[in-house]
Parts: structure tokens; sequence; C-alpha cells
């Protein structure tokens, strides 16, 4: 199954038929509950009618009980001796009481103590007559489940069982039932309305999940037609429709065009990158060949020395490019802890050949986590391009700001436009175009300065020095 349509109405359906099994379930369990409880009351009723008749009229002359209609309920008093003393009318079986009996037997005389002296009939015959002897026990009723025929019809019946006293001082037991068919009967019709229903809510369910599903992906499918269209066209320019619904599609819809739109500014500036690079090698690569061409048919006329420079400047520009297609693969710098201070002192002292010397101020003990190699290389190519402009000063400085370590390189030069301050860290571009290309350089010792700098969590800015000329600003995290 790997239409997305189909799992979501299968799981739609699938939670919701167990979702109304469960509540289906617990409202089946709520209504026998119900129903049982009202079996039992109506059982204890019963028996609380017939124990307070009991207990109000005491014996009969002939020795029985006599108890009080009870609707067709089957109703058995029972004597301490378990003798059925009484039933209710037409009972003909009944069971779960504890005794089968059906018929009646007389009570034994009340009060007789065996030794045939009538001394105490008269007291006797008085305590059958008073009715405030007979009592019906406080006890909480007891319920059992049982059956019973009355006048031919067999059902199941929970009986309540009550104690009482009879005028003649004897305890008897009252079982009073009630029919147990109605609960049976009213679960049976609602499982029964519950099984026919479900069917057909869940195929409602899946209907609709499978409509409202649909229609909630019609825009992927829209995004994924056209996402084929581009990769068949190569044309990255193509963007794939985003609804206006403002929903996860819509974003995602967004999302893929922003990524669209990345991809297609990276391949573009892959293309400029590849037709910079072959334009600038190509131009030491072709003064390199002359001057050894003309070296082999006339070596008098060889200029080493700038046969020198320009391989000079090719090896330049080649470590230039594998840098940069190092840091676009996303080569992370190392984390080692460095003197920043120290790196600026060390690397300004080395540069002796510099057409203008850099007056250095740093504050010491200022660290940073980082690669050496690219720091030294960023902090080269600002001084090459100090170098390039500057007058007669060149300042560069390292201080702590708060948590971050700054490095600044300032000249007296021209300074940049304030239109060209973004543009000028952009590969391969140069705002002295005037000027040969030997002099110039390439136009990418900014861009890596700037890339190194990101890859360090800090950031290159350029900005007007005092002097009037460029300074720019490395920031980079201080420990």
């Amino acid at each position: 199954m790997r239409s997305v349509r189909a799992k979501a109405a299968l799981g739609a359906t699938a939670v919701v038929a167990v979702a109304l099994v469960l509540a289906g379930a617990a409202v089946l369990l709520v209504l026998r509950a119900y129903l049982s409880d009202q079996a039992e009351l109506q059982a204890e009723v019963t028996a609380r009618e017939v124990a307070a008749q009991v207990a109000r009229e005491g014996d009969t002359a002939s020795g029985t009980l006599t108890i009080p209609s009870t609707d067709d309920r089957p109703v058995q008093v029972v004597d301490e001796d378990g003798r059925v003393v009484a039933v209710s009318d037409e009972l003909e079986q009944i069971s779960g009481t504890g005794t089968t009996g059906v018929k009646p037997q007389p009570l034994p005389p009340g009060g007789d103590d065996g030794d045939g002296d009538g001394d105490q009939d008269g007291q006797d015959e008085q305590d059958v007559d008073d009715p405030e002897r007979g009592e019906v026990s406080g006890k909480e009723p007891r319920f059992v489940k049982g059956t019973a025929t009355v006048d031919g019809d067999f059902a199941e019946y929970v009986f309540a069982v009550v104690e009482a006293t009879t005028g003649a001082g004897r305890t008897v037991t009252v079982y009073a039932g009630a029919p147990l068919s109605v609960e049976k009967d009213a679960v049976g019709s609602v499982r029964e309305a519950m099984l026919i229903g479900l069917p057909p809510v869940l195929v409602v369910v899946a209907s609709v999940t499978w409509l409202v599903t649909r229609r909630a992906l019609k825009p992927v499918e829209g995004i994924r037609a056209e996402m084929a269209a581009i990769t068949a066209s190569e044309d990255l320019s193509r963007r794939v429709p985003e609804p206006a619904t403002g929903d996860e599609v819509a974003r995602l819809a967004h999302t893929t065009n922003e990524t669209l739109a990345a991809l297609e500014a990276s391949v573009e500036r892959q293309r400029r990158f590849v037709a910079d690079a072959s334009h600038e090698l190509r131009s030491p690569i072709a003064s390199l060949r002359t001057q050894l061409e003309v070296g082999e048919a006339h070596p008098e006329l060889l200029d080493v020395p700038g046969a020198v420079a320009d391989t000079v400047r090719l090896q330049q520009l080649a470590a230039d490019l594998l840098l940069l297609a190092r840091l676009d693969a996303g080569e992370q710098p190392g984390r080692a802890r460095l003197d920043l201070s120290a790196l600026v002192r060390e690397e300004v002292s080395q540069r002796t050949g510099d057409r203008v010397p850099a007056a250095v101020d740093v504050t010491d003990g200022v660290e940073v986590a980082g690669s050496h190699g690219q720091l030294v290389r960023v902090l080269g190519n600002l001084l090459d391009n100090a170098q390039r402009h500057a007058l007669a000063s060149v300042e560069v400085s390292v201080r702590r700001a708060g948590g971050s370590a700054v490095l600044s390189v300032a000249d007296d030069g021209t300074g940049v436009p304030d239109a060209e301050r973004e543009r000028i860290f952009e590969r391969f571009v140069r705002l002295d175009d005037a000027r040969s290309r030997d002099e110039g350089g390439a136009g990418l010792g900014l861009a890596i300065a700037r890339d190194v700098a990101r890859r360090h969590g800090g950031t290159l800015t350029v900005g007007r020095s005092a002097a009037g000329g460029a300074q720019f600003v490395l920031r980079l995290p201080a420990l």
C-alpha cells in the first residue's frame, strides 16, 4: 500500500473502529450495570414489602405465613430450619435461593417448651396476636442470582435476601426476585444496533478521509510534477506552485522554492567561478608560454624574473581556488586554541618586503579557537589589500570587546564607497579595474577572508578608517 491517501483512510478507519468498539463496550457495561442495579432495587423493594407484612401480620391461625401480591415476581419465605413456609402465587420452580421447595409447610407452634404444659398457652396466643413483636432486619440485603418458573414462564432472576421476625418471634428469610430479562433484552438490542451501525460509520469515515486527504495532497502532487519537470529540463529558474492555504503544504512549497533559488544561485556562482577562474588563469599561462617560446628561440631575450612572477601568481591563484573549493565543500576549521595577538605580531614581523610598513597595536592575551593556517591567510589577505591601496600608513590592532576578539586592518588610501562595501566580498570582484592584473590581484582575497570568518563563527566588515581610507574589522568569538 504505497498511496498516502489509502494509508490515511485505513489508519483513520482503524482508529475510529477501535474507538467505537471501546466506546460501545463502555456503554454496554454502564447500561448493564444500571439495569442490574434497577433489578436489584426492584427485588429489594419487593423483599422488604413482603418482610414487612410478614413481620406485621405474623403467623396465621393455620400456622402458615401470608404474603402480599407480588405482580408475578417469585417470592419464597424460608424459616431458620430451611423449611419453606410461604411462596408467591403460581410459583412452580425456583433455584439459587438455597432450597428448591415451592410447597409451603405449616410453622411449628411458637413458644412450645416441649413439656406439654399449657401454662404458657395464653402467653403464646398473646405473642401471636401482638404485632409489635415482629420486625424487619436492618441489615443490607444480599443478592443472589437464580431461576424461577412463574405460571409456566421460565426466566432468570436476581433475588434480594431480607430477614424478618414474625409476631411469634420466629426468624424467617424472604427471597424476592426481579427479572433479568429487561437487562438482557436492552443490552442485546443496543449491541445489535451497534453492530449494524458500525460498518456504515466506518465506510463513511474511510470515504471522507479519502476525499479530504486527496484534496489536501493535491498541491503536493503539483509540487512533485513541477519538480519532475525541473529535473528533466534542468531549468532551475522554474518554481513550484505555492497554494494560498497557509498550511504545511504551502510552507513546504515555499521552502522548496527557497531551496531552488539557493540551488540556482549556487549553480550560477559555480558557473561564474569556472568562467572567471578560466579567464584569470588564461592570462598568466599565456604570458608564461610566450616568454618560454621566446626564450627557446632567442635565449638572450628570456625574461626570467617575469616568468618567475607569472609562476608565483599561478601558484597563488591555484592555492586560492583550492581553498575556496574546500570552503564550498563545507570543510570545518580546526578548533585549536590560538593567541590572536601573538599570531598578528608574528605575521607582520615576517612581511619585510611590504611597500608600507604596518604599525601594530595589540592587547596581549586575546585568544580564539580556530585554524591557525586559515586565520593567517585572512590576515595576509587583509594586509595585501591594505598594501595595494595605502598611501603612507597601515595600522593593525587587536583588542577584546565584550565576548569578541576584534582584529582591525586600516589604511589611509581612497577607501571603499558605501555602495560597494558588500560587493567587494564577492569572488573575482575588483574595484580597481583600470590597473593591471599583476597589481590588482585576482579578486579572491576578500571573498576568502569573509568565508573563513564565517566558518569561524565570526564576521568581516569594512568601513572608513580614521585616516580616511578603508578599515576592515574581523570579529571572532573570544575564549
